[in-house]
């Protein structure tokens, strides 16, 4: 496991105090209300509304929340929030991609360009990093479902890239432009998936010391405390003894 995802279980096995996870349902409301303006209120029409779904779920955000978002889109209320991409290097040459959604697009690059330089990272010019990941739409399953070569078979069929198999779940990679094709395929097959959604994931990853990669998480759990930032993507991966350190 490395990049990303890497991170996110390091954050999972800190846990989340109640402030923090009030941040979280507040990010994950906003997204659900984007996705459903952006498309139809029903998730299964919309994909990208499905995903947002899924991963509120997965933070065990109450349904009437969801709905609340939902509803908020339709009746088209409060704000109007733009999608912004920021790009940006952080200790030990590392690339970042951080996502953001913003009723103000001053006040949010001037706060993830703070974040970044106070925790010894420095933001680039839009398309300075892109270019070292890949726009794809990524499923993920419970390793219960089915077992590693009927998963395969199915993404296969379906159209799929790549898919990794192990204890914990399986994760089914495709082209951006698949992923609707395919998610609707294997749910269809297997059920609701544990988490879904479209990612940049990196081409490749470095490895970094120790030291370095405690700087990086800093950096990362930094940007990712800015309330417009939706997510973060990374291209570094982080030895087993820090992340049993670092999630201990």
């Amino acid at each position: 496991m490395a990049g990303h995802s890497q991170f996110k279980n390091i954050m999972h096995r800190k846990g989340r105090v109640d402030a923090v996870r009030s941040k979280v349902f507040s990010k994950l409301a906003r997204e659900i209300t984007v996705a459903a303006k952006l498309g139809t209120p029903d998730p299964s029409m919309n994909p990208r509304l499905r995903a947002a779904i899924l991963a509120a779920r997965a933070e065990n955000m109450p349904k009437d929340n969801i709905e609340r978002a939902i509803k908020k889109a339709v009746g088209n209320d409060g704000e109007n929030y733009e999608e912004i991409r920021y790009e940006g290097y952080g200790p030990g040459g590392a690339a970042l991609i951080v996502e953001a959604q913003t009723d103000n697009r001053n006040r949010t690059a001037s706060d993830v360009r703070s974040a970044f330089t106070k925790s010894g990272g420095s933001l680039a010019e839009t398309g300075a990093v892109a270019f070292l990941f890949d726009r794809v739409g990524v499923i993920a399953f419970a390793a219960d479902v089915a077992d590693a070569d009927t998963m395969l078979e199915a993404a296969i069929e379906a159209g799929a890239d790549d898919v990794r198999s192990d204890a914990d779940g399986h994760e089914i990679t495709c082209a951006q432009d698949a992923y609707g094709e395919v998610s609707k395929a294997l749910e269809a097959r297997f059920g609701e998936p544990r988490r879904t959604g479209l990612i940049w994931k990196a081409q490749n990853t470095i490895d970094v010391d120790d030291e370095t990669g405690e700087k990086l998480i800093r950096l990362v759990e930094v940007i990712e405390d800015q309330d417009d930032v939706q997510n973060v993507y990374v291209n570094f991966a982080l030895s087993d003894a820090l992340v049993e350190k670092m999630g201990a």
